[in-house]
């Protein structure tokens, strides 16, 4: 019996006062992967994600968080008169990139455990480590931003544990089915709720009622938005962390219950994606380029067709929730995994300075992701220069090149001097209750 199944019978590996024995195969399974060990493509997408991910979130980062669905929220004219920017981002990045990232963790929570296995540790100790995650995905959440996924990828990463010794095809196979089930249950309650705001009440006073009460909680959406909008612009950090513990207290719990149905099957087919060799030239190129093409094509037509509808509706805010958090989850997994089927199959032969510093900011991609978050604050909010809430949507993606081109400038040379980024290497620490040589 392997120390991962002694674990889950008894629960007596000792992680809090490991062996010395344990102690040097720990410090050993910590050492920086020699360049050989590491697969290059999913650095590569990672980086790709982490830049990616920024897009979709800034503007929410300069705007109210409800901007994000209705445009007319804007505190300025948003610059896109006729809603091409819109559809854009709709249609190639919002809730791809995070898709993609949520593949590429579940990936990267097999990774660490087959390490782990070789070493003789156990899934307690990836426990941990998620643990370690979480604590950081609420201090972002509540310190910095309230759009954090670090939380939720901690509570979906320990469930997936659950399923991480089952063969990749049961992975694959269980990972695709809570995925399209979840879709088909996001677009049922999503459309009920349209079709019920929109429905003409003649008159039943029972389904007025209900339907002013819906616009209500809307109305009380926008409210709060403008009172963090107040604090925001103020410069009053003291009352924007106070405001996000007593107005936004249970929400990093409340985005779990949200969308787990979504990203614990998608970290299930990344970690079967991984062991079939999907990131490593395990599939015919030949099959993984016309797979690529097909979903990001197909899924990419479809979700053009749900954002055309959307426009349509003038961006009805309920219309606009239905097509981002309902209609359009299943197309977005054939573009998830159009991207990553591609991004595996080209990254390779993208060797260049453009390619190796994205790359480098895929290895980085916990500081860049965090560390984008922190100098958002500084662009942003009232006590630093005080964007908020003063730029367009053309700007603010010119924010978002900036920031890309932050990420790409320093993580090579950092990590060409140092072993991890910043946050990696003190995530590692606290993983492994040990301090690590930082330096090459």
């Amino acid at each position: 019996m392997n120390s991962d199944e002694h674990a889950d019978t008894d629960g007596s590996v000792p992680v809090s006062e490991p062996s010395q024995a344990e102690a040097e195969s720990l410090t050993e399974a910590l050492a920086p992967a020699a360049s050989g060990e590491r697969i290059g493509s999913l650095d590569f997408i990672r980086g790709i994600a982490v830049m990616g991910i920024l897009a979709a979130n800034i503007i929410v980062f300069g705007q109210p968080f409800v901007a994000y669905v209705d445009p007319s929220t804007f505190l300025v004219d948003n610059g896109d008169p006729d809603g091409w920017m819109w559809l854009t981002q709709f249609t190639l990045i919002d809730g791809k990139m995070r898709g993609l990232f949520s593949v590429l963790f579940g990936a990267g929570l097999y990774l660490f455990m087959e390490r782990a296995w070789e070493r003789g540790a156990s899934r307690w100790l990836q426990a941990r480590r998620l643990g370690w995650l979480g604590l950081f995905g609420l201090i972002h959440f509540y310190f910095i931003w309230k759009g954090d996924i670090l939380f939720l990828y901690s509570v979906c990463g320990l469930a997936s544990l659950m399923f991480i010794r089952m063969k990749p095809t049961n992975q694959m196979v269980l990972g695709m089915i809570g995925y399209v089930f979840g879709a088909l249950a996001y677009s049922a309650l999503f459309v009920s709720l349209y079709a019920f705001t929109s429905m003409e009440v003649n008159d039943d006073a029972d389904l007025a009622a209900m339907q002013t009460e819906m616009g209500s909680a809307v109305d009380e959406l926008l409210a709060e938005g403008a009172v963090e909008t107040a604090l925001k612009q103020s410069g009053d950090y003291a009352g924007f962390v106070a405001n996000n513990f007593s107005e936004h207290g249970t929400m990093p719990l409340e985005l779990v219950v949200q969308v787990f149905i979504e990203t614990i099957p998608l970290m299930l087919i990344g970690m079967a994606l991984y062991r079939m060799g999907f990131f490593s030239g395990g599939f015919a190129r030949r099959k993984m380029v016309l797979w690529g093409w097909a979903g990001l094509v197909g899924g990419g037509l479809v979700s053009l067709g749900i954002g055309l509808w959307t426009q349509s509706t003038g961006m009805d805010f309920f219309a606009t929730n239905l097509s981002m958090l309902g209609t359009s989850v299943l197309p977005r997994l054939a573009m998830v995994l159009g991207f990553a089927a591609l991004l595996a199959v080209y990254s390779p032969g993208w060797t260049g300075w453009l390619g190796q510093r994205v790359s480098a900011a895929g290895r980085a991609a916990f500081t860049n992701y965090l560390g984008t978050s922190i100098l958002m604050l500084f662009v942003f909010h009232g006590w630093a220069l005080g964007l908020f809430g003063s730029l367009n949507r053309p700007q603010l993606y010119l924010v978002t090149v900036l920031a890309w081109v932050t990420m790409l400038a320093w993580s090579k040379p950092w990590l060409d001097r140092y072993r991890y980024g910043p946050l990696e290497w003190l995530w590692r620490c606290l993983t492994y209750g040990k301090v690590f040589p930082l330096r090459r």
